[in-house]
């Protein structure tokens, strides 16, 4: 298989990790070889509840039985969309209750960006330096990381960036602004919190100059960081969410999010403001209604923070770990150099756990395991990788 992989399917970068999967199940994936490997990543924070969770399993079968797809989003009233976008308004402020569904978290910001300069009749939009909102042009275009831009360029005009966290900065947002987009925590950059509420005084700054917040939870949201959404850690509601990754359990989704009163503006003036054919698909929206509601009914959500405390208590005072960050169970490990971070994520991976890399901080070790695993299994793949720390 491997060599077909490499011939037939386009490739990411020169050397995949090129295992070849047989099966997964909760928190554990198993190769052709049947090795059996502990999930520390879920997908990128996509697989909240682990691999072929028995409720979104079946909720997919369940519309497998009824239809596919049937007509273009928007058009037909279909029951998975819409008992998932009432489930989704359930936990949002009462104000961000009108929510697309797309295919994918790059399509959500895609549809984001144009609701800002849609809404407000500006075409301006501050973003992040290192942020990474997705892979698509206009997502590209925020993507405030020139070692993956360049090579793409030209992309959207009227991008400006500005540096997370620091204050001086929001002097850039101006009456030209439309929107700014930032992520709840950088993900990309290295798993980078806000400091001195400092999303809460970005807010302050959009509303002095009327233009839109935009937070991009397609890593934060869904439970991951401690609470339903992270925005909700900061004291902060944005004007629009992007959503994705883990909404799907495992399948491709993404949404973007507001009041009716500014989602209203993609209806007309020009009509079919935005458009999708498989956006909502209705086995993809049953697969996140399962989802949602496993994640709201249960105590994943609050087990979550007792779950981070646990890994960090692993590492806290390892002398190779130099710093922990993030929130709840989205954690990277700071080792002191590139090479030593691809040293244990590739040694833990023959030992069995599956660790990976972020995007912009080469020595940092991506913890991102589903919200479903267990304390014994964090126990198991926190003492393999200690012991790769121990051997650097």
């Amino acid at each position: 298989m491997k060599s077909d992989f490499l011939k037939y399917q386009g490739q990411t970068t020169p050397h995949p990790l090129a295992i070849e999967i047989s099966k997964a199940e909760g928190s554990y994936i198993y190769d052709s070889n049947g090795k059996k490997m502990l999930d520390f990543v879920a997908g990128v924070s996509a697989n909240s509840l682990g691999h072929s969770h028995p409720k979104v399993t079946q909720a997919i079968k369940n519309q497998l039985d009824s239809y596919t797809h049937v007509m273009v989003y928007g058009e037909f009233i279909q029951k998975p969309q819409l008992d998932l976008c009432k489930a989704l308004a359930n936990t949002l402020p009462e104000n961000s209750s009108s929510i697309y569904l797309v295919n994918s978290g790059t399509e959500a910001t895609e549809g984001a960006l144009k609701l800002a300069k849609r809404f407000t009749g500006r075409s301006e939009i501050i973003s992040a330096k290192n942020a990474y909102h997705g892979n698509t042009q206009g997502a590209m275009s925020v993507c405030g990381a020139e070692q993956q831009n360049r090579a793409f360029r030209p992309l959207i005009p009227g991008v400006k960036f500005i540096e997370f966290n620091n204050e001086l900065d929001l002097n850039k947002i101006t009456k030209h602004t439309a929107g700014v987009i930032l992520e709840t925590i950088q993900g990309g950059a290295g798993f980078i919190e806000p400091k001195n509420d400092y999303l809460t005084k970005v807010k302050q700054r959009c509303e002095e100059v009327g233009a839109l917040l935009i937070l991009d939870e397609i890593q934060t949201g869904i439970g991951r960081t401690g609470k339903f959404w992270g925005f909700e850690n900061y004291n902060v509601t944005p004007d629009i969410i992007i959503t994705g990754k883990g909404l799907g359990g495992g399948m491709p989704i993404g949404a973007f999010i507001s009041s009716y009163e500014i989602m209203n503006c993609l209806k007309e003036d020009p009509k079919l403001g935005h458009i999708t054919t498989f956006g909502g698909h209705p086995v993809i929206a049953s697969a996140g209604l399962a989802t949602v509601e496993e994640i709201t009914s249960t105590k994943l959500i609050e087990e979550t923070l007792r779950k981070e405390k646990l890994i960090r208590n692993k590492f806290k005072n390892h002398p190779a770990v130099k710093e922990i960050r993030g929130r709840g169970l989205m954690l990277a490990l700071l080792v002191d150099s590139p090479e030593n971070a691809s040293k244990v994520i590739l040694n833990c991976l023959e030992k069995g756990v599956i660790l990976f890399w972020l995007l912009f901080e080469g020595s940092a070790i991506r913890i991102t395991p589903p919200l479903t695993i267990s304390e014994e299994e964090i126990n198991e793949g926190c003492d393999i990788i200690l012991n790769e720390l121990n051997n650097l």
